[in-house]
């Protein structure tokens, strides 16, 4: 996982101790945000009561604690920097399309925090960046959209497709 400030350093550092490696996964999940928020919550001395994810979510969606809106804050900028290297990597020029539990939930938050800024910070390819959408996939049963539609491309496949198993 990259960081782009002293300050993800240091919290990337903090998990490294207590991890080992840490992925993007890591902290761009319910449980990162938990890990976000401890790590913060050790680094400034802060001695912030447990929450799960969805508590930190809400706190910090309501402003009423300033290490959970720290970290939702750290989720949106470090969520931007992966969507940019992933545009880049694959050359998404299309658009970049983030699913999940979270992102939905915090559409307006996550459009006024640092995401778009983090995907477009890339030094000489801002310019390419710039250009490649974002969007959020809102719709609840969107895995089952895709799996219906594997399924259906699928039984275009030699052999017989009988919805458990296919015979090729």
């Amino acid at each position: 996982m990259p960081a782009t400030s002293v300050r993800e350093d240091a919290v990337l550092d903090h998990l490294r101790q207590r991890f080992g490696h840490v992925s993007a996964e890591r902290v761009l999940s319910g449980p990162g945000i938990e890990n976000l928020y401890q790590s913060i919550a050790a680094l400034d001395g802060t001695d912030a009561p447990s929450r799960s994810a969805a508590d930190i979510t809400k706190a910090a969606l309501q402003g009423t604690c300033p290490t959970s809106r720290a970290s939702l804050d750290m989720f949106c900028a470090m969520l931007g920097g992966i969507a940019g290297n992933v545009a880049v990597t694959y050359g998404a020029r299309g658009g970049v399309y983030i699913a999940g539990g979270i992102a939905p939930r915090i559409l307006d938050y996550l459009a006024n925090s640092e995401f778009r800024r983090r995907v477009e910070q890339k030094g000489r390819l801002h310019s390419y960046l710039e250009a490649i959408p974002s969007q959020v996939i809102v719709h609840p049963a969107a895995t089952f959209i895709g799996l219906t539609s594997l399924f259906r491309s699928q039984s275009d496949l030699p052999g017989k497709v009988d919805g458990a198993k296919a015979d090729l």
